[in-house]
C-alpha cells in the first residue's frame, strides 16, 4: 500500500461574519499526557486561533462529550459567557441543536478543531458539509492518539464523495479573516 503524499496547505480566507469556529471535545478527560498527548501539543494552536476569531467576532460553538460538562473544558480554550454548547457523539450536527445555533447565525464556513480526529472531525465535517457548510480543516487543531487517524481523517475529507468538494485542509495559522 502506498501512502499518498501529503497536502499542501494554503492561505484561506474567509469573512468572519458567516464562519464559526467549533472546539470540539478539548476536555481534560481526553485531552491529557496520558490519554492523548497529540491533543495536548495541539491546544495551543487552538487557543492561538480561538484568540485570533473572537478578536474578529467569529462565532463559537463548543461540544462536549455525551457524559462531560462545561467545567471539564481545558482552560486554555474554555467557553465565555454565551458562546453555546453541544453534547453529543461523534457526527456533532446529528441530534444537536448546531445546525440551528449556526443557520441561526447565518454561518456558512465552519472551521473544525477537536481531538478525536477520526471521530468529532471526521464525522462533524462529514455532517457540516453533507448539510451545505464549507468546512475548514487546520491540521495542526486536529489530534487523535497517534499520527494514522489524522492522516487518515485529512484524506478521508478531501477525498471523499461526501466532503472533498467542501472541505479544505489548512494550518492554523494560514487561516485569516477579511
Amino acid at each position: 500500500m502506498e501512502i499518498p503524499p501529503p497536502p499542501e496547505f494554503k492561505v484561506i480566507e474567509w469573512a468572519p461574519k458567516d464562519t464559526a469556529l467549533l472546539i470540539l471535545d478539548i476536555q481534560n478527560q481526553n485531552c491529557n499526557a496520558e490519554r492523548r498527548p497529540r491533543c495536548v501539543a495541539s491546544v495551543l494552536k487552538i487557543k492561538e486561533l480561538l484568540v485570533r476569531a473572537r478578536k474578529e467576532e467569529v462565532a463559537i460553538v463548543y461540544s462536549l462529550t455525551r457524559n462531560a460538562d462545561i467545567s471539564d473544558i481545558i482552560e486554555d480554550v474554555a467557553t465565555v459567557e454565551g458562546e453555546p454548547v453541544v453534547k453529543s457523539g461523534g457526527d456533532k450536527v446529528f441530534n444537536t441543536s448546531l445546525d440551528e445555533i449556526l443557520r441561526g447565525k447565518n454561518i456558512k464556513t465552519v472551521i473544525v478543531v477537536s481531538t478525536s480526529a477520526h471521530g468529532a472531525v471526521l464525522h462533524t465535517a462529514t455532517g457540516a458539509s453533507a448539510r451545505g457548510y464549507k468546512v475548514i480543516v487546520p491540521v495542526d487543531g486536529i489530534s487523535a492518539s497517534s499520527k494514522y487517524p489524522e492522516q487518515y481523517t485529512a484524506w478521508h475529507l478531501v477525498n471523499a464523495p461526501g466532503s472533498r468538494k467542501q472541505t479544505s485542509l489548512t494550518k492554523s495559522d494560514l487561516i485569516h479573516f477579511s
